[in-house]
């Protein structure tokens, strides 16, 4: 479990197997950067049982608050920019619940997983891409003490349409020291 001020981030537990099913089923609940198209749920439950959701190519965590209510979810996995463990960086994702954005839980949960990641893996970088019209999140890697570094033109499919991604990054030295 990694704590905040105002939320934590934690593994799913079976309890939350509902949340996710509701979650991936309902596009009203995605935001407009993360729908994808219906997927349908049965593999969510499966997913679950096999491995929680935590395993060396993808994890899957709760954003919760101090009440125990879940806002949202973090995900992450380790990607190659070359040949040898030193090339492995991670990149992430991440969603909250429409109720929940713009309370402050998107940035915090921001730093608490560059956190996490950079205690727990021999990492230097951690990246991420946001639609180049979603201006909310850029704004939040901002205040989290991440990088803009360009525009990867046409780079995903979503909606029918080619959308420009924004690619952010931050670096171990880049981290703000901790208090």
């Amino acid at each position: 479990m990694i704590r905040g001020e105002k939320i934590y981030l934690r593994p799913l537990k079976r309890i939350d197997v509902a949340y996710l099913q509701k979650y991936f089923e309902n596009p009203e609940v995605m935001s407009e950067f993360n729908f994808f198209g219906f997927h349908g749920s049965e593999g969510i439950e499966q997913e679950f049982n096999k491995n929680g959701f935590i395993s060396d190519t993808y994890t899957r965590l709760a954003v919760v608050t101090h009440s125990e209510q879940i806002v949202g979810m973090v995900d992450y996995r380790p990607v190659r920019h070359g040949p040898g463990q030193g090339n492995i960086a991670y990149f992430f994702g991440i969603e909250l619940a429409k109720e929940h954005r713009g309370l402050g839980y998107g940035t915090e949960a921001h730093k608490l997983l560059v956190r996490y990641l950079f205690a727990t893996y021999p990492i230097v970088r951690i990246e991420t891409l946001t639609d180049s019209e979603n201006k909310a999140e850029q704004r939040t890697l901002e205040k989290s003490n991440f990088t803009r570094e360009g525009i990867m033109r046409q780079s995903q499919w979503r909606k029918g349409a080619w959308h420009d991604m924004v690619l952010y990054s931050i670096l171990r030295q880049e981290q703000p020291e901790l208090g």
